[in-house]
């Protein structure tokens, strides 16, 4: 302890202790909400206040934790609602005086665009490898304990006083982004650096998951320099590869004893004890090579990944023909309007044709989301497939395009999915009470190798198991193959559910950190989003997204709101000092 520290404790414990023998005090009870925000109003604490000094200024106003103070103060063990209350005043002391330093950190990380790049291993990208570079840094500037295993995983450790750890999981890698839709109120803004409008934090990785990350890291740093002591290690881990199917999990599983129970970074609030399965339905179209002259789609783009719902489609029709390109892009204008009026029930959206020397342009703009989320958003590549259809591709009329490839995929996207997204096309719609329903939406196109790749990201709820959801959806694709006599390859992943025994006493501790903080209904909820919490022993996830509020993970236009960002740091400061020193985590 720093001597201006030990200062500061032993007078503010003579003190507090001399005031609780001068007057009997109220039994204490724990600070919530309405007295939390009592005391943000009423402090104004510099960076440079000591939390000695801090838990002094509180004590004067709120007698009721002046014996909790006191007993911190004098090195005594704390217990029951003592405990409660210093470490959600610590929370609070670190939400006040941290800010600055976690958004400074925040905008660190999302300078490195950690994007997977087919070329390029994970644990050797350079990006990878520099944040790992950061965290370390950071971790011994904060007297924590680091390793890195293999640029995997980054491990930080904040020691206990027994054997028993729980973990934290969360994760360095992002989703790719589509640069042209980085645009706020005409102003393009870069998705790797921080851009504050008002409390909006945009840049990819802020809520996902480089946000958490930080806080989490300073919560680790404040628990430590506090000196609380723990009954339980606390270990960090930062995966590299969850975005794109957890490898770097995988391989840290073959080389490190996991922790027996997990907090997940990388969902929503109040905690998450179910998750639906992921799955990826990747269909691919061998390439046909046009007549030059005649009108042909040439190029098609969705989402920049396939777990994420783009905010514009493109597609691109060429032709040397003159003439018979003019006709396409009359066709095109004249069905647009009523195209986009009569589907506008579904969500708005909005389509632009932008004709130009020996091409046409088509470009739907809808609304990004995360992939698990497609009721969020607005899809626009469904919409442009049946845009096209029913302009230039109409039964019963003359094709105005050549078909190929694109037009098989058209066919494809209309025929099996749709405008719905709940899998009706293919009759295989279900839901489960808590989970939800199953989800399936075309998000992905990307030519290369000689065909053409469409997937469809999956959200499978419990009531099926992986292998059955499989067999119908292929069974179910290979009927329409064959009715619209289009061949198609399918190549189809599906990861299962998970669902967790919704007890215990350290899922009650943390629903009660998240209602006590926000005043918000804190029960056990689900999540159609799949994280890392499947690999990974009795993993609940806790935040950081808020209910009642998209979720922009994913999305063009990602970000974090400043007020949610406080709130982390305050519980997530919380909940090491509590999870840490419960009896029993069970």
């Amino acid at each position: 302890m720093k001597p201006q520290f030990r200062r500061c404790a032993i007078a503010l414990g003579i003190t507090l202790g001399m005031a609780l023998m001068a007057a009997p005090v109220t039994h204490a009870e724990t600070l919530k909400k309405p007295a939390l925000d009592a005391i943000v109003a009423a402090q104004a604490v510099p960076s440079s206040t000591s939390f000695a000094q801090f838990l002094n200024q509180v004590a004067q106003q709120n007698p009721g934790v002046a014996p909790a103070v006191a007993r911190y103060a004098q090195g005594q063990a704390l217990q029951g609602d003592d405990l409660v209350n210093i470490a959600r005043l610590l929370g609070l002391y670190t939400r006040l005086t941290q800010e600055s330093q976690v958004l400074a950190s925040v905008e660190q990380m999302v300078e490195l665009p950690t994007v997977r790049d087919a070329k390029i291993p994970p644990h050797e990208h350079p990006a990878i490898v520099g944040f790992g570079e950061l965290v370390e840094k950071m971790s011994k500037d904060f007297g924590l304990q680091f390793r890195n295993v293999d640029n995997r995983i980054f491990e930080v450790t904040l020691p206990g006083s027994g054997a028993e750890e729980f973990g934290i999981l969360t994760h360095a890698d992002v989703v790719p982004v589509v640069p042209a839709e980085w645009v706020i109120e005409g102003r393009q803004i870069d998705p790797f650096k921080v851009t504050r409008m008002g409390d909006r934090l945009y840049g990819r990785g802020t809520i996902d998951d480089k946000g958490s990350i930080a806080t989490v890291l300073y919560a680790m740093k404040a628990v430590k320099e506090a000196k609380l002591p723990l009954a339980r290690s606390i270990r960090l881990m930062i995966e590299t590869t969850e975005e794109t199917g957890g490898d770097a999990m995988k391989y840290y599983r073959e080389k490190t004893k996991l922790p027996e129970h997990n907090i997940v970074l990388d969902s929503k609030y109040p905690a998450v004890v179910a998750e639906k399965g992921t799955g990826a339905i990747k269909a691919f179209f061998a390439d046909v090579k046009p007549d030059a002259q005649q009108p042909a789609i040439t190029a098609m783009a969705g989402a920049a990944s396939s777990n994420a719902i783009a905010q514009t489609a493109t597609a691109t029709i060429e032709a040397g023909d003159a003439e018979a390109l003019a006709r396409v892009a009359q066709k095109l204008q004249a069905a647009k309007d009523g195209f986009v009026d009569g589907h506008q029930k579904l969500g708005k959206f909005g389509i632009d044709i932008v004709p130009g020397a020996h091409k046409i342009d088509i470009k739907v703009t809808g609304a990004s989301a995360h992939g698990s989320r497609p009721e969020e958003g607005v899809n626009p590549v469904p919409r442009m497939a049946l845009f096209v259809q029913q302009a230039l591709l109409a039964e019963g009329e003359k094709p105005l395009l050549q078909g190929n490839q694109y037009t098989d995929a058209i066919r494809y996207i209309n025929g099996v999915y749709g405008l719905d997204y709940f899998g009706n096309a293919l009759k295989l719609a279900y839901a489960d009470d808590f989970m939800g329903p199953l989800t399936i939406s075309p998000n992905f196109i990307k030519a290369a190798n000689g065909q053409l790749e469409v997937t469809a990201n999956a959200r499978m709820p419990r009531g099926k198991s992986p292998e059955q959801l499989k067999a119908e959806v292929e069974k179910g694709i290979a009927g329409w193959s064959a009715a619209a006599k289009i061949p198609v390859r399918i190549d189809y992943t599906q990861g299962n559910w998970m669902a967790r025994d919704p007890k215990g006493a350290w899922l009650a501790t943390l629903l009660n950190i998240f209602g006590d903080t926000t005043g918000l209904d804190a029960k056990p909820v689900p999540t159609a989003g799949s994280t890392t919490a499947k690999l990974m022993p009795n993993a609940i996830n806790f935040g950081p997204a808020m209910p009642g509020k998209k979720y922009t993970a994913h999305n063009a236009l990602e970000y974090k709101e400043l007020p949610d960002l406080q709130a982390d740091m305050q519980m997530f400061t919380e909940m090491l000092v509590r999870i840490g020193n419960l009896q029993q985590m069970q």
